[in-house]
């Protein structure tokens, strides 16, 4: 294939990451709202922020998730993982306001 027969499809390729990033921003929004209001229970509730219990099990589905959709899992931990860490933080942060 010359570069200027592959340009095209770098482009459409380009075009598609583009609508999946665009597509995950507004998914992550959509968890973080919800997550805001477990966040809003908790510290209503006198609830922990974390719940390592959950967190574990979250994981442990999202490996499999990731296994069953051709994902490294190790990658979708760590991204879980960093989620994770910024819903407690938040979590924390609204038990203290």
């Amino acid at each position: 294939m010359s570069r200027e027969t592959a340009l095209p499809e770098l482009r459409q390729l380009r075009s598609s990451i583009d609508n999946i990033d665009a597509a995950l921003v507004y998914l992550l929004s959509e968890r973080f709202k919800c997550t805001k209001r477990v966040g809003a229970l908790k510290a209503e509730h006198d609830l922990p922020a974390s719940d390592p219990a959950r967190e574990k099990e979250q994981i442990a589905r999202l490996r499999t998730l990731a296994h069953d959709a051709d994902l490294d899992p190790e990658f979708a931990e760590k991204f879980l993982t960093f989620i994770i860490t910024e819903v407690i933080r938040h979590h924390i942060e609204a038990k203290s306001a």
